[in-house]
Formats: structure tokens, C-alpha cells, sequence
């Protein structure tokens, strides 16, 4: 009984010696802290936070900088007025940007008028806009809204098809213009900001960055002098975009978002604008000139392939390789350069692509002279070409090979092709100059060295660099009988195009290692 009496006590005492613990630590603020500890997550420091607050704020700055300058441009045009351009001058549009531009075009029962939206930017306090050419091609009426709401009748001061720039006019003064930044200092990897009203949602402001430099559309090039020089990004770019700024992280515009890649017309990843560099040079001249003065070398140009490199003797994958000549009286021809030849350098600076060798010439005048380096067959050429004015915008060179002239009658060869003499219809139907007649190509076989480079109808004229002429199957077979299996053969062929007329490439392959 006294045991279990002292256990009691033992029990009581240790309950009061806890609660008055309690009481203490409750009055030193110990128990707010423990609790706390328990159900707050800890706060990350200042520093590790800093960067992307300032990251964010840059982006708010730049976005209230820009906004006020960029503009929604609606385009109105008469549907009774028009007709249907005839396919040489209709724009030609690869996969997946039908739905893009679709929104430029009536429907089949068209209405009285057609309406279209774009994006623009003030470039001037005056009141001077950059935009699309597609945007406004073919408008009755162009009015812009600005993010105040005001609205303003926009005159079209001038359009460049080729590169997809056309500049505005609205009447005032000391509007809010942007300002231009270096799209050739870009950076892959760099932050931009695309501004504007894609899918009616008026000023609208999304990042990325700057996926890639110099890109190429073969889809959306008509003619030899359009762009390959496109700034890529993943910044958020839907229809309604076109025209609007692309900004750099210092709140400057560095190109004008052009076009979107998509299986949808909708965006899914990558959108391209033109370098502002480029729209700048067009938008001087249609304002001072009323013309696009561009600068030619008259020839046309590609990518070079690892069998240009291995032919050119060139160590690495770079440069330009020269096509065919734009007439007899282009400058190229006259300096000396010849089709097959591999630019390496122009006016001192080293060209690894097409976007770069148009970066240089564009930079300079008809009536210019320009130093051209260039590899041929393991010799390094120098030439000063005398620059000229390209042509107008005529008719559209249509894809070559896309249907076939005659049928044929295979005659196979180490190449993988099929190759027969060419008839008196097909001269005439292909329009084959004299100077080009030789072998057309009639079958190429699949998983050949042909295969992907030439094309059907491809009439091949010469072997090269030895210039020998190919006018039967025998002058091929003993022509090829002269090289190694496995090396590589330099072809001079003559493309024809829909409608008649062609141009001459010059196309490198390598040999199959066994026997057809």
C-alpha cells in the first residue's frame, strides 16, 4: 500500500514538472519555433532565387517597352476584284503551312470582302511599320490598332515578295517606336520574346529562345533570290503572328516572325523570322527608292553535300556550292566561275553555308566588286565579280522532275539509273537549248548513288571537271569506265522545268563499289 502510494506521487510530480516545462518553453517562444519547423517547407535563400527574379523582371521591362510600339494590322481586300493568280505566281507552300496561311485566303464561296490579321511594329516616331508582305499582299484597305485602342488607315509605302517585308505609313507624330539590335551577334540558346496578336488574342507576349541561325525553307522559296537566312525559335508563334517583333533580352528587335513549322498550322515547337538586318535594308530602299536594290552574283547556289566536299578536296562539309547561271550576262560567268565550283570566301569572310554567302552580298550594292574564293576539283580560285541588280519578280520556277516526259526504255549503268537519248519531242516539249542536249535520265534505281540526287528528266550533259561531252549511252559507259568503282564522278546536267525552260546544276556522286 505505502508502494503503491510513493508510484502515485512518482506520476503526479512528473506531470507537474512537464506542464511547467511547457509553460517555459512556450514563454521563451521554443514550441512556435519546433511546430513551425514541422509544417513550413524552408524558404530558399535570396541569392539562389535572384537570378530568375531577375530574369522575370527583364522580361516584364522589356514586354512594357515593346508592346506600346507593336501594332495589329488588319487587311481588307475586295473578293469580287479578284482573280485567281495563275500557279507560276502563286506562293508555294510546303507541308504542314497550309493551315498557316490559309487565313490569308477566301473561302470557296467567297464573300463580298476578305479580311485578314497580322502583326506589325513602329519603327519610326513618324509613324513608318514593318510587317509581312503576306500580310497585306493584295489589300484594298490596311488599317492597324494600337494597344491603346486607336486606330489608324495605314498606306502600303512598299512590299518585297522575295523576302516577306513590307512597310507601312500612318499619319502623326512622336509615336513609340522600337529600337534595332544585332541579329548577326545572336546566339543559339539566347532568350527573345515574340510579340504579337496571334489567333485574335491582341498583344500577346511568349519566350524562348533562339533555337537555331541561317535556316533555310525550301518550301517557301520561289525563286533563287529568296531568303535562307531564317532565325529559328521555340518562342510560342500561331497565326496572328506574322509580322510582329522578335526581341532580344536587352529589349531589342532582332528579326520579324515570318512563318511557323507545323502539321497543324498551329504552333508545335519552332517558328522562323526574318533578321531585322535584312527587313531594315528592304524597308530603306522601298522608302527611298520604291524598289528593292539587291545585289547579285547570278548564279544559283546550294548546300554542299560530303561528295561536293570529297570532289572540291575541301576538309571539312562547308561552303556554297554554285548552280547554274542566272543568263549569259551574269557576273559569275563573266569573273570566271563555273557550275560546280565551292565558295568558300566572300569580300574576306569565310562562308560555311548558303544563309552566310547571302549575309555578304546582301550587304552590298549593284555595281559593287567582291572577292570570291573558291575550291575547284582541289584548286583554289580567286575571282572579283562585278555585282548587278537581280531581276524582277517574273514567273516562279516550278520543282523539275516532278512528272515524267516520256516513258523509257532502261539501259542500266554503275550510277543506278536508266539513261536514254533524248527525243526530237522531248527537246521541244523541255525546251533543251543546243548546249544541253545529252542523256535524259529516265529510271533511277532504289538505294542507288543516283538516288535522292538526280532526277528523272535530269538530261546529263558533260562529265566533269574534264568537260566530256555525253551524248550517247557509249560516251556515258566509257566515261565511267575511267573511274575507280567507289570514287567519285562529276555530273553537268540541264533540269528542266514545268512549262519549258530549265537550269543547269552540277551534281557530284559516288560510284557504286560493285557491279550493276
Amino acid at each position: 500500500m505505502r508502494f503503491s502510494l510513493s508510484r502515485t506521487r512518482i506520476v503526479v510530480f512528473a506531470g507537474l514538472a512537464f506542464a511547467l516545462g511547457v509553460l517555459f518553453a512556450s514563454s521563451m517562444d521554443w514550441t512556435s519555433s519546433v511546430f513551425a519547423q514541422q509544417q513550413t517547407a524552408p524558404k530558399p535563400r535570396t541569392e539562389e532565387v535572384k537570378t530568375l527574379a531577375d530574369a522575370s523582371n527583364a522580361f516584364v521591362s522589356i514586354s512594357e517597352h515593346i508592346t506600346p510600339a507593336v501594332v495589329s494590322v488588319q487587311a481588307e481586300r475586295d473578293a469580287r476584284a479578284r482573280t485567281t493568280r495563275p500557279r507560276s505566281q502563286q506562293q508555294i507552300v510546303p507541308p504542314g503551312f497550309e493551315e498557316f496561311f490559309r487565313q490569308f485566303e477566301g473561302p470557296q464561296q467567297q464573300p463580298r470582302t476578305q479580311q485578314s490579321s497580322g502583326s506589325g511594329f513602329i519603327v519610326s516616331r513618324d509613324g513608318y511599320i514593318l510587317t509581312n508582305n503576306h500580310v497585306v499582299e493584295d489589300a484594298d484597305r490596311v488599317q492597324v490598332a494600337m494597344q491603346d485602342r486607336r486606330v489608324y488607315d495605314a498606306k502600303v509605302v512598299g512590299r518585297d515578295p522575295t523576302t516577306d517585308v513590307a512597310v507601312l505609313k500612318i499619319e502623326g507624330k512622336n509615336f513609340t517606336a522600337v529600337s534595332f539590335g544585332d541579329d548577326e551577334s545572336l546566339r543559339i540558346g539566347e532568350w527573345v520574346l515574340a510579340i504579337g496578336n496571334p489567333l485574335g488574342l491582341d498583344f500577346t507576349v511568349t519566350a524562348g529562345i533562339v533555337s537555331a541561325k541561317g535556316r533555310g525553307l525550301p518550301g517557301l522559296q520561289r525563286t533563287q533570290y529568296d531568303i535562307s537566312d531564317f532565325i529559328q525559335t521555340d518562342a510560342a508563334i500561331n497565326p496572328g503572328n506574322s509580322g510582329g517583333p522578335l526581341v532580344n533580352a536587352r529589349g531589342e528587335v532582332v528579326g520579324i516572325n515570318s512563318a511557323i513549322a507545323s502539321q497543324t498550322g498551329f504552333y508545335s515547337g519552332y517558328g522562323f523570322a526574318i533578321p531585322i538586318s535584312l527587313a531594315k535594308q528592304v524597308m530603306d530602299d522601298l522608302i527611298q527608292h520604291g524598289e528593292v536594290r539587291r545585289a547579285v552574283i547570278g548564279v544559283g547556289i546550294n548546300e554542299v553535300t560530303p561528295e561536293d566536299a570529297a570532289v572540291a578536296g575541301l576538309k571539312q562539309i562547308a561552303g556554297v556550292k554554285v548552280g547554274s547561271y542566272s543568263g549569259d550576262d551574269s557576273p559569275a560567268l563573266k569573273a570566271g566561275i563555273e557550275p560546280g565550283d565551292i565558295i568558300t570566301k566572300a569580300d574576306g569572310k569565310a562562308v560555311d553555308r548558303v544563309s552566310a554567302l547571302q549575309r555578304v552580298i546582301r550587304a552590298k550594292k549593284p555595281g559593287d566588286t567582291v572577292e570570291i574564293e573558291a575550291m575547284r576539283y582541289g584548286t583554289r580560285k580567286t575571282f572579283r565579280v562585278k555585282l548587278t541588280s537581280a531581276p524582277k519578280e517574273g514567273a516562279v520556277v516550278a520543282a523539275a522532275g516532278e512528272q515524267p516526259l516520256e516513258s523509257a526504255s532502261p539501259t542500266n549503268s554503275r550510277l543506278g539509273i536508266s539513261v536514254e537519248p533524248l527525243t526530237a519531242e522531248i527537246i521541244q516539249a523541255a525546251r533543251v537549248p543546243d548546249q544541253y542536249r545529252g542523256l535524259r535520265v529516265a529510271e533511277i534505281e532504289p538505294g542507288s548513288p543516283a538516288e535522292g540526287r538526280l532526277l528523272v528528266n535530269d538530261v546529263i550533259v558533260q562529265i566533269l571537271p574534264e568537260k566530256k561531252k555525253i551524248s550517247s549511252h557509249a560516251d556515258l559507259t566509257r566515261a565511267l569506265e575511267a573511274v575507280k568503282r567507289g570514287d567519285y564522278v562529276s555530273l553537268l546536267v540541264y533540269r528542266p522545268v514545268r512549262g519549258g525552260g530549265g537550269t543547269t546544276a552540277v551534281v557530284n556522286l559516288k560510284t557504286a563499289d560493285d557491279a550493276r
